[in-house]
């Protein structure tokens, strides 16, 4: 399952995420990647653990893990850092697979949904398209500004090369409390079930307490809690 989910939809909180990147600094952006990713990962990450990159991570941060549909899809348990990364000047990343585990000591985390948040305006730059590989099916994705897409860990995928512009994105992934990728999925079918219900019924109705049990053992049943 591949989302694209509105994370950042209001025109002042565009803005400052605007100032918050004119003020970042970049490091050559292979220092982060794996002996296999290092070789086809041509871009620019930027420094996160000074005041410019800790005011942008404090922006984001809230934005991405408190998200509604992300809630919903991922059934979050573990969020990693945030990543920021710049690619221009035909700069590109190459088909790969993200590392299954990430992280070390109490940080360590099995890595079962991946995320692409689109910091800047797709108009301002030419290819970068957001390349995913799963079975049987190709998609290309390119975010207008603060879109956030949502797709499996396990998928191969690519940053095709940056021709014009720079192209700004926000990447990090998602230990779900939910293993099973189709699990997840009928749980996020039964949320937006239950959000459509909720629209139609009352808040009491006997079939809205039935689905939030069911709901609820379901989690009981499948989450490593």
């Amino acid at each position: 399952m591949i989302l694209s989910i509105e994370a950042i939809s209001d025109p002042a909180g565009l803005a400052q995420l605007r100032e918050c990147l004119a003020g970042l600094s970049w490091r050559d952006g292979r220092v982060s990647a794996g002996p296999v990713a290092k070789r086809v990962k041509r871009n620019q990450q930027a420094v996160m653990s000074d005041p410019a990159g800790r005011k942008l991570r404090d922006m984001l941060t809230p934005l991405i893990a408190d998200n509604p549909v992300v809630k919903a899809a991922a059934r979050p348990r573990t969020l990693s850092g945030l990543m920021v990364s710049k690619t221009e000047n035909d700069g590109h990343y190459g088909a790969h697979v993200d590392n299954a585990i990430m992280g070390t000591g109490a940080q360590r985390m099995r890595t079962d949904l991946s995320f692409t948040l689109f910091l800047s305006d797709p108009g301002s730059y030419e290819g970068g398209e957001l390349v995913v590989h799963n079975a049987g099916l190709t998609q290309s994705l390119k975010g207008r500004a603060g879109e956030l897409v949502l797709y499996p860990s396990t998928s191969i995928h690519e940053v095709r090369p940056v021709t014009a512009g720079a192209r700004i994105v926000c990447v990090g992934w998602i230990e779900s409390l939910i293993r099973d990728v189709g699990q997840r999925e009928m749980l996020f079918d039964l949320e937006n079930l239950r959000v459509s219900l909720r629209q139609r019924l009352p808040d009491d109705a006997p079939e809205l307490l039935t689905l939030d049990k069911t709901m609820a053992n379901l989690l009981r049943m499948w989450a490593e809690a």
